[in-house]
């Protein structure tokens, strides 16, 4: 059907317009009686202070904007590095590092396993050796790096932290963040490697490790965003996060951690979707919700123990291959909405990502949508404009409540990884993602080009492709390396490595040791397989 002929729309969702994203009542008029009984001293606060609601800081972008970072990372190191050089030149102030299959689940490009998803999806990394090529030129001391790594995540975190220090950066100077949430792997998306147990043992050890080697580093970036990807609603994104946020504070406070001592480099990562209203209301009850918890279950004393800071992504499952140009609009509407709800950090994505790679144009193009908003709207001008409107306060105490209930159905199924266990979390999504596939499928809701306003005269896309090349290359980069390397050295301290997982020793000293000596990811991993296994879910059985 061609735009012409297309059917006169009614307004989003014109199937069920009086229910947001999550489901819940959505008024066609707010007034005064929404907040009968709203008490703004104890929903909102004051901009950076307890709850948060408003923001976590006094003054937030009226001083700076946000960071600006880009996700980028494909093929070689070498690659990576240009656009990773193109983007620091255009002005990003942080760097967001993509890596691909083989080197989340811990292989080594010349594995079995990895053959054929080389570079694909993000940057191949096997060694300290790639990891020097990825960042050169780079002033490490200057950008803020985010890697986006789970599993794998200490090790990436270690290798970055050698080449920084070959670059005469200590560790106390680098800034960033890990992923570093492995629980949502076993709810969403599937590169998990350990079982449970001992991933929470990984990640307290990273806590406490970078509390004394690595103090300005974010440790853990508690991951709505792709159980959203996979189809959550926005009250089940934050409710899912906010469950596993809980599970490992208590990890860390079982391996022995003062609250006040790691809690600050928490962080948080969710999308942004299109429907403004309710992802502000989301981000506004998140920061609320999470204050509350680590003051009164966890004790938290410090502001910043208390503070939900988080980083954010436009919606990378609303973009269309269908007339792909109308992405644009669609990032430029959800990066806003990031904005309005109080992000530290954000991603746009790319116009032309549901095709393949992003472009360097629309990567470039990406970015300016973030400083259009910056320099040239009036958002950053005020401190949270939305607060006391009737809409926007009413739908965050629902999303909230609608939040709370679901973090309490978790709590009774035992906590986070009892539920993950259970398959509570990934099953609730699923239903979720079957009603949204159902309503576009009905024309319930509407996707602009998809079933709504199609058009026949589409031009063709160029797209940005992989050299399928880059496997052999790897390969071989991987032979040198274990040729020129000292190979006794490296089964040296692979082996302390294996001892301390045995034991009770924090693992990222030995991993360091190891890595260092240019052992492979694929070689460390394995190290820890042999002593704690792999997870094996249950429905595979």
């Amino acid at each position: 059907m061609s735009e012409a002929e297309s059917p006169t729309a009614g307004p989003p969702g014109a199937g069920d317009v009086n229910r947001t994203e999550s489901g819940l009542p959505f008024a066609s008029l707010y007034g005064p009686e929404a907040l009968d009984g709203f008490d703004p001293d104890s929903r909102l606060g004051t901009p950076g202070e307890f709850p948060f609601t408003r923001g976590v800081y006094p003054t937030m972008y009226t001083g700076r904007p946000w960071t600006m970072r880009q996700y980028a990372g494909f093929g070689t190191a070498r690659e990576s590095n240009e656009r990773y050089q193109q983007l620091v030149a255009n002005g990003t102030g942080g760097l967001s590092v993509a890596f691909d299959l083989p080197t989340q689940m811990g292989h080594d490009s010349d594995a079995e396993i990895a053959h054929g998803e080389v570079g694909k999806v993000g940057v191949a990394i096997d060694s300290v050796d790639d990891m020097r090529v990825l960042f050169d030129g780079l002033p490490l001391d200057e950008v803020s790096t985010s890697m986006t790594i789970n599993a794998p995540a200490a090790l990436l975190l270690l290798m970055y932290q050698l080449v920084a220090e070959e670059h005469g950066v200590p560790g106390e100077k680098i800034t960033g963040t890990i992923q570093n949430d492995v629980l949502k792997e076993y709810i969403a998306r599937g590169t998990y490697i350990y079982p449970p147990e001992h991933s929470l043992r990984l990640t307290t050890d990273i806590f406490a490790y970078c509390r004394t080697e690595v103090p300005r580093w974010n440790t853990i970036s508690i991951s709505g965003y792709h159980m959203a990807e996979a189809g959550a609603t926005p009250a089940q994104e934050i409710a899912f996060t906010l469950a596993d946020g809980i599970e490992y504070v208590r990890a860390a406070i079982r391996a022995g951690l003062d609250v006040d001592d790691f809690a600050a480099r928490l962080s948080f990562f969710f999308v942004s979707r299109t429907t403004i209203l309710e992802e502000v209301a989301k981000f506004r009850a998140a920061r609320r919700i999470w204050a509350r918890v680590m003051r009164d279950e966890f004790g938290a004393k410090k502001a910043k123990s208390q503070m939900l800071r988080f980083h954010t992504q436009t919606a990378g499952v609303q973009l269309t291959a269908q007339q792909p140009e109308v992405n644009l609009v669609r990032v430029a509407i959800q990066g806003l909405a990031a904005v309005l709800g109080g992000t530290q950090s954000l991603h746009t994505n790319s116009y032309d990502e549901a095709l393949a790679l992003p472009s360097e144009k629309a990567a470039r193009l990406a970015l300016r949508t973030q400083q259009v908003i910056a320099y040239e709207s009036d958002v950053t001008k005020t401190v949270d404009p939305f607060a006391g409107s009737y809409a926007v306060e009413s739908l965050t105490d629902d999303v909230e409540a609608e939040a709370l209930r679901l973090m309490a159905q978790v709590e009774e199924l035992g906590g986070a990884v009892a539920a993950i266990e259970q398959g509570f979390q990934k099953g609730e999504i699923e239903k979720a993602a079957y009603q949204i596939a159902r309503d576009i499928d009905t024309d319930q809701r509407v996707v602009v080009g998809v079933n709504r306003f199609q058009a026949d005269d589409e031009e063709p896309y160029q797209a940005l492709r992989v050299d399928p090349t880059i496997e052999r290359q790897q390969a071989e980069r991987l032979a040198s390396l274990r040729a020129e390397r000292d190979q006794a050295e490296v089964d040296r301290q692979l082996a302390a490595l294996a001892e301390a997982a045995k034991g009770t020793d924090n693992v990222l000293y030995p991993m360091k040791a190891a890595l260092k000596a240019r052992a492979t990811v694929g070689e460390v991993c394995n190290a820890l397989r042999e002593v704690w296994g792999v997870y094996v879910p249950p429905d595979a059985f």
